[in-house]
C-alpha cells in the first residue's frame, strides 16, 4: 500500500541531491543502487529525512538533552577493538552525532526495527513486541543510573555468539580476507565490494599525510605504509572519501594492521536541532566532532581513533572495524527470544552510553536522564511514534525509488 509523506516528493529528491553532493559518483550510483533494495537501507542511507519528517512534540523537543549517536540503527551496534586491545561491543557509528533530546536515538532505533522487520522476518505483531523489549530494556538500564559496557565476559546470546567467534579469529586470517599474500610481502584486495583502486594522486597523498603523523608517534616504523585503496563500506557514508591504510604493523607478513581514514561530514541533525533551538558546541571541525562524541560515549576509546587533517580534510582516522564483526541479527533462528535478547542489550547499551555523557558540554545529568526513565507518560507515545516513522519511511523510499527510476537522480 502506497504511503503519504509530510515531505514532499520535492522536498526528499532536494534533501538527496544537497546531501550527497560532493560524493564520488560511482559509489554514489552504488548507495542509491543499495537503497533502493529495502526500506530498511533507504532509512540507513537518508538519516536526514528521517529528522527532517520527525514530529515536533514534547517528547522530541523537551526530553533531557543527551549526546547522540544521531543515525542510530540495529546494524550500528558491532564489536570494535579498544585501545587496550581488548574487545567490546557498542554503538559504532558516531559521523551524525550531536547533542539531541535523549528521545532521538531512541525513536530512529525502534524505528529501524519496524522498517527493519522485513529484512528480520518478522510479524508486526513480532515486531512490535521487539520493538517493546527493548524500550522497557532502555527505561530499566537509564533508570538505574549506572553506566556498564559490554565485552567477552558479561556478553550473553547472540552477542556471546560473536566474541567466541572472534576469539578464535587470528590476525593472519582477518588480514587474509582484506589483502592477498606474495612472498612475506601483503597487498590490498581490490575485489569492488570491500577495495578500490587508489589513483596515484591518492596514494601519495595518504602516504604524505602517514609520514607525518608517523613522526608524532613513538614507534614510526609501525606506520609505515605497504598498501592504499579506497575503502567501500557502510550505507550512509558511501561516496564520500575514505581509505584503508595497510601498515607495516608489527610486523609482515602476519602483524600488520589495517586503518580506515574517513571524510567527516556536517551531521544531518543539525538543521532539526537549530529549528527547535538546540544549540551545539563550537567544534573545531566535523571530526574534532565526531571523535569526541564517540571518545565520550563509548567505555574505552576505539583504537587509534582521531580526529586528523588530509591535506585539509577533516577526517577520522581508527583502526579498521570489519563490518563482518557485527551480530547476525538476521539469523536469530526463528526464537523471537534470541531477537528480543539481543535488542533488549541495544537498549541497555544506549541508556549506558547517554548516562557515561551525562553532564558534559550541555548534557543533562544522571539525575536528570533517571527522572526521565522513571516517568511513565511517554512510552506509549514512543512507540507510536516509531510506527509513524516506519510509516513514513516508506513513504520517502517509495518516492525516492521512482525518482531513481526516472532519472531525477542521477
Amino acid at each position: 500500500m502506497t504511503q503519504t509523506s509530510t515531505l514532499s516528493a520535492a522536498e526528499i529528491i532536494a534533501g538527496l541531491r544537497a546531501t550527497n553532493a560532493g560524493r564520488n559518483p560511482e559509489l554514489l550510483a552504488m548507495k542509491y543502487a543499495r537503497m533502493q533494495q529495502s526500506p530498511f537501507v533507504f532509512l540507513r542511507g537518508a538519516c536526514h529525512l528521517f529528522y527532517a519528517a520527525l514530529p515536533d512534540t514534547a517528547l522530541f523537543r523537551q526530553a533531557p538533552l543527551t549526546w547522540a549517536c544521531g543515525d542510530l540503527h540495529f546494524e550500528n551496534f558491532g564489536s570494535y577493538k579498544g585501545d587496550n586491545r581488548q574487545v567490546y561491543f557498542d554503538i559504532n557509528d558516531y559521523d551524525e552525532g550531536a547533542l539531541a533530546p535523549a528521545s532521538w536515538d531512541l525513536v530512529r532505533l525502534l524505528s529501524s526495527i519496524r522498517c527493519g522487520a522485513d529484512d528480520l522476518k518478522l510479524t508486526p505483531a513480532a515486531a512490535k513486541q521487539v520493538s517493546r523489549d527493548c524500550l522497557d530494556a532502555y527505561c530499566r538500564a537509564l533508570g538505574r543510573g549506572k553506566p556498564r559496557w559490554v565485552e567477552r565476559e558479561t556478553a550473553s546470546g547472540m552477542i556471546s555468539e560473536l566474541f567466541a567467534k572472534l576469539q578464535n579469529q587470528k590476525r593472519a586470517d582477518f588480514l587474509d580476507k582484506r589483502t592477498t599474500l606474495k612472498g612475506k610481502h601483503r597487498q590490498l584486495k581490490l575485489d569492488g565490494i570491500k577495495a578500490l583502486p587508489a589513483s596515484a594522486a591518492e596514494r601519495k597523498k595518504v602516504e604524505h599525510f602517514m609520514q607525518q603523523f608517523a613522526a608524532t608517534r613513538s614507534t614510526p616504523e609501525f606506520f609505515e605504509v605497504i598498501d592504499v585503496a579506497r575503502r567501500i563500506a557502510g550505507t550512509g557514508s558511501l561516496g564520500v572519501e575514505r581509505y584503508v591504510v595497510l601498515i607495516e604493523g608489527k610486523g609482515s607478513p602476519d602483524s600488520n594492521y589495517l586503518l580506515d581514514i574517513k571524510e567527516a561530514r556536517p551531521s544531518s541533525l543539525s538543521a532539526p536541532l537549530a529549528d527547535r533551538g538546540i544549540k551545539q558546541p563550537d567544534w573545531p571541525d566535523a571530526a574534532g566532532r565526531i571523535a569526541t562524541i564517540q571518545q565520550r560515549l563509548q567505555a574505552i576509546d576505539h583504537a587509534f581513533l582521531q580526529a586528523v587533517s588530509l591535506a585539509g580534510q577533516a577526517c577520522i582516522l581508527r583502526d579498521l572495524q570489519p563490518s563482518e564483526d557485527r551480530v547476525a541479527i538476521t539469523a536469530w533462528g526463528k526464537k523471537l527470544e534470541n531477537l528480543s535478547e539481543v535488542v533488549a542489550s541495544m537498549g541497555e547499551i544506549l541508556a549506558w552510553d547517554q548516562l557515561r555523557a551525562a553532564g558534559r558540554s550541555g548534557s543533562a545529568n544522571a539525575d536528570a536522564l533517571i527522572a526521565f526513565a522513571a516517568r511513565a507518560d511517554w512510552q506509549n507515545e514512543m512507540l507510536a511514534a516509531a510506527e509513524e516513522m516506519n510509516r513514513q519511511n516508506q513513504a520517502q523510499w517509495e518516492i525516492f525509488g521512482k525518482a531513481l527510476t526516472d532519472g531525477q537522480l542521477a
